[in-house]
Formats: C-alpha cells, sequence, structure tokens
C-alpha cells in the first residue's frame, strides 16, 4: 500500500489527517516540523507528502524546497496544506516544487482524490 508522510506540527491536523489516510487505506507516516519530516522523507522515502505551511523553525516552503532539491527526494509529490486561502501562498508553494495546494479544513474525498491524482501523474 501507498506510504503519505504527513509534516504538520499541530497534533490535532496530524491525527485528523492520519484518520482520513488509514481509512482510504494508505499507511502512514507523521512528522511534526520541517527538520523532522525532511529526515523521515529521506529515511522512508513515502509515495506522496502532506506539508503543513506555517510551523514554527523551518516552515512548510522551506522544507519543500529542501525537499525538492535533493535527488533522493525531488521524485515525491509534496501537497502543501494551510489555512491560508491566499493566491500568492498558493503560488509561492508551486514555486517552491509543491504539485497541489489544499485549505484547511480539507475534505476527506477531495484530499483521497488529490493523493491519488498525484501519485498517479
Amino acid at each position: 500500500m501507498a506510504v503519505v508522510l504527513i509534516i504538520d506540527d499541530s497534533p490535532t491536523e496530524l491525527h485528523l489527517f492520519q484518520g482520513m489516510l488509514e481509512k482510504a487505506g494508505f499507511d502512514t507516516l507523521v512528522a511534526d516540523s520541517g527538520e523532522e519530516g525532511i529526515k523521515a522523507a529521506i529515511s522512508a522515502r513515502p509515495d506522496c507528502i502532506l506539508m503543513d505551511v506555517v510551523m514554527p523553525g523551518m516552515n512548510g516552503f522551506q522544507a519543500t524546497r529542501r525537499l525538492t532539491k535533493d535527488p533522493m527526494t525531488a521524485p515525491i509529490p509534496v501537497i502543501m496544506i494551510t489555512t491560508k486561502d491566499q493566491e500568492t501562498d498558493k503560488i509561492w508553494g508551486m514555486r517552491q516544487g509543491a504539485v497541489e495546494y489544499l485549505v484547511k479544513p480539507v475534505v476527506e474525498k477531495d484530499l483521497i482524490a488529490m493523493i491519488n491524482q498525484v501519485m498517479a501523474d
């Protein structure tokens, strides 16, 4: 089964996304910071990454940029997820290497469909 790495500093969001994904049949890994997410991505090589934008320390834009510049993790699609609903954030996220963008609160069926889509591309 496909593995999705969820990177978010909120324990509530981690739990929510993990529940949605496991219910849909995905295996999940979690990291609570950009730094830990990068380590987990390098060691586990997940099939997809869900990346929160606003996190203390290394934010989601910075972590995505690092992942997409590393040859080991560059092929892994990153979906940015944020509470901000601004076109500039979407553009900025895509410039950092994200392949898609969702705004919280995320609708479960939309999330699952997007993950399946980016992994098929």
